[in-house]
């Protein structure tokens, strides 16, 4: 029982660790932007310092092996493939919002996540949904709407963000590879392209590394352990905790990017977008209430049986 209890406790330390830092993430974004680090540059540094550092990892763990057999069975390989170009988007559109003063609308995207893959489960992989879970995939659907009129726009960036995440999950779902496997591999994929674009900037004299300020460069190879750190939390926090646990602790992230957007970065957040976001959060906490009602349920079935 008490060792039970010391894997719940690490594993909450670990879970708000990761998502602590993924809300967190996008004040490391705006500061080398506004230091003349693009976007751009910030992806293709990103891709490759992981690289470099998931490299190491794989090395002390003795994993290449497994790496190899992604690549040599064609299914694993293709869904790979599709998961590589997946996160480069949508690292590349969050690092934009961030970038754009657009990071409320990014937080949206991360809220909408969870539906928006309850949604493909029920297109894609046929799943059956609970009414109560049909309602809330319609509030949500509603929220983007009064969004959409109130303020004129379409949404864009938050759907592309969630659309992106939400298929990435997906996929990678699919696909007989663990997490550290799984990077290490869209990394490498996406390496010479990330390396292809460094070294065209630096031709062209619009790099920000390697041009004197060393704690510019510093922050880019630190690109790395902002990328590798919170997935490893993740990770160890999937292995001790509750899906319904899990469920909670994802609306961490984008509440603090909210919460950094409008408290640090100073954008704004007009009653336009309230009327948006108030069914959206309903929705949420609809989605959530009965996904932990269904697995307490479960859990009352093993038991009794």
């Amino acid at each position: 029982m008490e060792l039970g209890t010391e894997r719940s406790k690490s594993g909450l330390l670990y879970g708000l660790a990761a998502y602590g830092l993924w809300g967190a993430v996008p004040l490391y974004f705006v500061y080398l932007n506004r230091k003349a680090v693009s976007p751009e540059e910030l992806l293709a540094h990103r891709i490759v310092w992981s690289m470099v550092l998931l490299a190491i990892i794989q090395t002390c763990v003795g994993r290449w092996k497994e790496l190899g057999r992604c690549w040599t069975v064609p299914r694993t390989r293709r869904t790979l493939l599709l998961t590589s170009l997946l996160i480069a988007a949508n690292w590349y559109f969050y690092i934009f919002a961030a970038t754009h003063e657009r990071l409320v609308e990014a937080s949206l995207g991360y809220f909408i996540t969870p539906l928006a893959s309850a949604a493909l489960g029920l297109v894609v992989l046929r799943e059956r949904l609970r009414r109560v879970q049909t309602i809330a995939l319609l509030l949500a659907a509603a929220g983007v709407v009064v969004l959409t009129v109130q303020t004129g726009v379409l949404p864009w960036l938050a759907l592309t963000l969630a659309g992106s995440f939400s298929l990435y999950g997906l996929f990678r779902k699919t696909v007989a590879a663990d997490a550290l496997t799984g990077l290490t591999f869209e990394s490498l994929v996406l390496m010479p392209f990330a390396l292809g674009w460094g070294v065209w900037m630096q031709i062209k004299g619009t790099a920000a590394f390697g041009h004197g300020d060393s704690v510019i460069d510093l922050l880019l190879l630190a690109a790395s352990v902002i990328t590798v750190v919170p997935l490893y939390c993740f990770a160890q926090a999937a292995r001790r905790l509750r899906l319904s646990t899990i469920g909670f602790l994802q609306y961490i992230a984008p509440t603090l990017q909210m919460l950094v957007a409008v408290t640090i970065m100073d954008e704004p957040f007009h009653s336009a977008q309230l009327y948006g976001f108030v069914p959206i959060w309903a929705a949420l906490a609809i989605y959530s209430a009965d996904a932990v009602w269904a697995y307490r349920k479960r859990e009352r079935v093993l038991v009794n049986e």
